[in-house]
């Protein structure tokens, strides 16, 4: 048969390539059957620039030479997106504003908080020192302090606790033991070593309260009392200043509900409570006591055997200038060191409370596991609360500091507790962890005490502004927060004679 007088479909089904018909790669048959050929028939693709006019006059059309018809349809298609991008900006500002309006609804309102003290007409307003200008402040190589008198008597610290976790709680007990907390000027030694010693006088939960000012957000107050050229530095009588504030530097701190059970005071008076027992519950009781060479001050005979742990040293330090601080520090317990050194102890609670209203972690499921995660929140939330903790423990030269983490039995009730764990620092290595910078601490203090002492003798109160974040220096008549019985009695005995060498 010819090739001319076979059918087309002869060549596709006889050769077809498996491939599939019409493939680039198929086979033709030759004039001999007995061989075939190869053959590519992919059309060679040529680089644009090689092509027809099109490219050319396309180029043309997007430089905006080419005709009006491209240039008007590329004008439209710009018109459409502006149009599209103006339709997308209004509606994500109007689902912004309903966002807005949405959140400004579920929040609650911003509550403008009381001050401490109310400050009275009569008060003079002496300087504003606002939180940015006081962290800048320094005052580095000040010296360890140097013990002047060490009086009281400790118990130990039983390292069964140590043991403790979230699957061996310990209930937290209840332990009625007294704890003083007595102002600088109504201390005995004080009093005593004013005559000899120094020219500034506090105690070391003043003293910390002034040096951690900068990450407070509640307000507080402290009277200082210039006599000659002596500074005496006191807590108000009958005040909240040795209540433990709770989620203070929280993004969310706890809403004043009166007399609900998370309001802030309710707070601060379980979180006082559970320090209290805590700090007393984790030592040894029945066994004998390390006793300093002198007794407790301020134990009267009827409370004999009834006053919690405590040992107080007063020490001094050299701020330069003719400026020496003197104050009154304490240490929680003591345990033997892993050399049977005798280390001393400051001993705190960090507490639960409703880890959902708080924004936190569980205790219950992160503290075996993720300590740090657990500790990392309370930084967050109780920044000012720890850092005045951890300028406590080294104003009084404690070992370590220890602390327990307590949560609500139940998160309903405030009144019973349980112990889920412990964990101890010491005090310098804590101190870098929480970022507290000592020099800046010790700056705060001294600007604070130079500025009073440049003034009158006289009374002046400190306070933290409760909205924002500064302090201010009032000058207060002589007789603000005194009672008329200790008016009498300071006619009896004058404030300046009590305290002049």
């Amino acid at each position: 048969m010819s090739l001319e007088n076979r059918s087309p479909s002869f060549f596709t089904d006889k050769y077809t390539s498996q491939f599939g018909s019409g493939s680039q790669y198929a086979y033709y048959h030759d004039e001999d059957e007995t061989t075939f050929h190869l053959v590519d028939t992919t059309r060679v693709q040529k680089p644009p620039y090689q092509r027809g006019g099109r490219f050319r006059h396309n180029q043309r059309n997007l430089r905006g030479r080419g005709s009006q018809r491209g240039s008007l349809s590329q004008m439209q298609q710009l018109g459409k997106l502006k149009l599209r991008e103006r339709d997308r900006k209004g509606q994500a500002k109007r689902w912004g504003r309903q966002q807005g309006l949405r959140n400004h609804k579920n929040q609650p309102p911003i509550k403008i908080r009381d001050a401490s003290v109310t400050v009275r007409p009569d008060w003079v307003t002496i300087e504003e020192m606002d939180f940015p200008r006081l962290a800048k402040l320094s005052l580095p190589g000040v010296k360890d302090g140097e013990d002047i008198l060490c009086c009281g008597s400790l118990e130990y610290y039983d390292k069964t606790y140590d043991r403790v976790n979230v699957k061996s709680e310990k209930p937290l007990q209840r332990i009625d033991r007294i704890f003083h907390t007595v102002t600088t000027t109504d201390d005995p030694i004080v009093r005593k070593l004013s005559k000899t010693e120094g020219n500034v006088y506090a105690t070391d939960a003043i003293l910390a309260t002034i040096m951690c000012c900068t990450r407070s957000n509640y307000s507080w107050d402290i009277v200082i009392e210039k006599i000659g050229d002596k500074l005496f530095f006191d807590k108000r009588d009958n005040t909240e200043f040795d209540l433990l504030t709770v989620n203070e530097t929280s993004v969310e701190p706890p809403q004043d509900d009166g007399n609900s059970l998370n309001s802030p005071r309710n707070l601060a008076l379980e979180a006082t409570f559970i320090n209290h027992n805590f700090s007393q519950q984790v030592l040894k009781s029945n066994e004998p006591r390390y006793k300093f060479e002198e007794g407790n001050p301020f134990i009267s005979e009827e409370e004999e055997g009834d006053v919690a742990s405590v040992a107080y040293r007063y020490r001094k330090w050299d701020l330069n200038n003719g400026i020496v601080l003197v104050a009154r520090c304490e240490h929680d317990a003591v345990m033997q060191g892993p050399n049977n050194e005798t280390q001393f102890l400051t001993i705190k609670a960090l507490n639960e409370w409703d880890s959902k209203l708080a924004n936190g972690v569980e205790w219950r499921q992160k503290l075996d596991t993720q300590r740090g995660a657990v500790l990392a929140n309370e930084l967050r939330n109780n920044a000012c609360k720890l850092a005045k903790w951890t300028v406590q423990a080294l104003l009084a030269g404690s070992d370590q500091l220890k602390f327990g983490y307590v949560s609500r039995a139940m998160v309903r009730d405030s009144s019973k507790h349980v112990i889920l764990g412990t964990q101890q620092y010491k005090p310098n290595e804590f101190a870098t962890q929480i970022n507290l910078n000592m020099d800046n601490a010790w700056g705060i203090l001294r600007c604070i005490i130079d500025i009073c002492m440049k003034q009158k003798d006289g009374k002046y109160l400190i306070m933290k502004d409760p909205n924002k974040p500064m302090i201010r220096l009032y000058d207060i008549p002589d007789n603000t927060f005194e009672s008329e019985g200790e008016e009498d009695d300071d006619d009896d005995e004058p404030v300046n004679d009590a305290f002049q060498s």
